[in-house]
């Protein structure tokens, strides 16, 4: 009896070895074999020929949001016009007072930002938005994180006006 037990836990242990997660390179499935067990349509399914691929490492490109990061403006507006505009009809600059463009004006999406030197008073932070041909006046002051910028401003004209503190100096 005991030479039959040892028979049977030799027999036993015999038909297991190592899960096929654990067998070596040789035991995975090489995408050659073909399957001849039917599949979902009755008819014998095929293993496909070639590996599936993933995207290549490091070839992954995304497609940058255009709000993401404050660059200069390729297409406008000019701090020219900047200017005028304030000084127009959002009448915020006398036409008496000296400006001279700082920095910008740096674009995100189709908002800008540009500070302004106004001789005799402090820099002047202005977001505007909209066709650079015809921006429209978000805010202008000293502290430009107003509501409606933090709300709905690209997060390249937020980290701007509201996490750069007091005016951004250039290449910013």
């Amino acid at each position: 009896m005991p030479v039959a037990l040892a028979l049977l836990a030799i027999g036993t242990l015999a038909g297991c070895g190592a899960p096929p997660e654990l067998r070596g390179p040789a035991a995975l499935p090489t995408g050659n074999a073909a399957s001849t067990a039917p599949g979902p349509t009755g008819t014998p399914s095929t293993v496909p020929t070639t590996a599936p691929t993933g995207p290549p490492i490091g070839g992954v490109t995304a497609t940058p949001d255009a709000g993401l990061v404050a660059t200069a403006c390729r297409n406008g507006p000019t701090g020219q016009r900047v200017v005028q505009l304030l000084r127009g009809r959002a009448a915020v600059l006398p036409d008496n007072v000296r400006v001279k463009v700082r920095t910008g004006p740096l674009c995100a999406a189709d908002w800008q930002y540009t500070v302004l030197e106004v001789t005799g008073h402090e820099e002047l932070q202005v977001v505007t938005r909209g066709r650079p041909d015809a921006p429209e006046l978000v805010t202008a002051g000293t502290d430009v994180c107003t509501i409606e910028v933090r709300a709905a401003g690209p997060a390249g004209i937020r980290t701007l006006a509201c996490d750069a503190g007091p005016a951004v100096g250039p290449g910013a």
